[in-house]
């Protein structure tokens, strides 16, 4: 089959891409490279079997002719990270906003089958763990920039979940939960790979707040995986699923985990919040994924390890770091 791919030079849609060109599909990506890097594809490009336009998604007649000549849809194309999100939060609801509506009206037109990607924000300050997808939301203040993000894709879930209950159109939510490994970037505020360069360079490793707070970790490799089987799965449609690791650690043991594990002598050094983000920021305290309904319906469980995903990573920082001292 031919699928489309929005935000297909991002990390987990370039990882995605790879999975489906292995199992022999056609692959389409769209792209405005806003967050997606040239270079998690670049190795893609030239195949017959792949294509790449560079546009926004978010543009109703790009979303159109896309959409009209694939046989599947994983809307992926997001704006990402809590420091872009706190940094332009403008750009990161209208992204998030504009873009999925665009895809969902294309692929409610044409009847083809979605998965949209949501994220484990959408949670926001529940005290109830491990999260169930059943479980109400608690979002923060709109005060505080931060909520935005899980706002706007909470939005999503209801715009997506609408046109299922409207006309059937067959659509699956997953929610995220701190997916990593290879290609991931540090620049937006992501934790493990913004660990594992500054151990490796001997530079503090920077945690923020007091550590305790935690989260689950999941290799990019079981997520595609999971996406792949979901979107052709009829009895996943009009259905949201989290997508993830139930394995919990706190960000001050990961912390010493990269530090180990790469050998460094870096110094932990704890940042308090307001400083890496400004004034009045909120934070989840634990962020656990509830995996039975996933487990169930296609049988899911999480192939790679922590410490294996952080070796993965590691050696892909050493890969970049090495280059850019050539």
């Amino acid at each position: 089959m031919r699928y489309l791919v929005t935000g297909g030079a991002g990390f987990i849609g370039s990882h995605l891409c790879e999975a489906l060109l292995q199992a022999e599909h056609r692959v389409l990506v769209v792209d405005d490279f806003s967050t997606g890097r040239q270079q998690n594809i670049a190795h893609l490009e030239g195949r017959k079997d792949f294509e790449l336009i560079c546009a926004d998604v978010a543009d109703t007649d790009v979303a159109r002719d896309c959409v009209r000549g694939v046989d599947r849809v994983f809307h992926l194309a997001s704006a990402v990270g809590v420091e872009l999100i706190i940094r332009e939060p403008i750009r990161t609801i209208e992204t998030m906003v504009g873009g999925a509506a665009a895809v969902f009206d294309a692929a409610a037109r044409y009847r083809k089958p979605v998965l949209f990607t949501s994220t484990s924000e959408v949670y926001g300050k529940s005290p109830k763990v491990p999260f169930r997808e059943s479980d109400d939301l608690v979002i923060g203040s709109p005060t505080y920039r931060r909520w935005s993000y899980a706002t706007a894709k909470a939005l999503d879930e209801f715009l997506a979940l609408a046109h299922w209950h409207h006309s059937r159109l067959p659509v699956v939510i997953t929610r995220l939960f701190n997916t990593v490994g290879p290609r991931q970037s540090g620049q937006y505020g992501m934790v493990l790979p913004r660990f594992v360069r500054q151990a490796l360079l001997g530079r503090p490793i920077t945690v923020y707040g007091d550590g305790s707070q935690s989260r689950c970790f999941c290799h990019v490799r079981d997520v595609v995986s999971a996406l792949a089987r979901l979107i052709d799965t009829p009895a996943a449609h009009g259905q949201v699923f989290n997508v993830g690791n139930d394995r919990e650690i706190a960000i001050g043991e990961l912390a010493a985990m990269v530090r180990s594990m790469t050998g460094s002598r870096s110094e932990i050094v704890h940042v308090p919040y307001q400083e890496a983000y400004g004034a009045g920021f909120e934070d989840m305290e634990r962020r656990v994924p509830d995996l039975s309904k996933l487990r169930g319906l296609i049988g899911y469980a999480p192939r790679f390890t922590l410490e294996r995903t952080i070796e993965d990573v590691v050696a892909y920082v050493k890969g970049q770091l090495e280059g850019e001292t050539r």
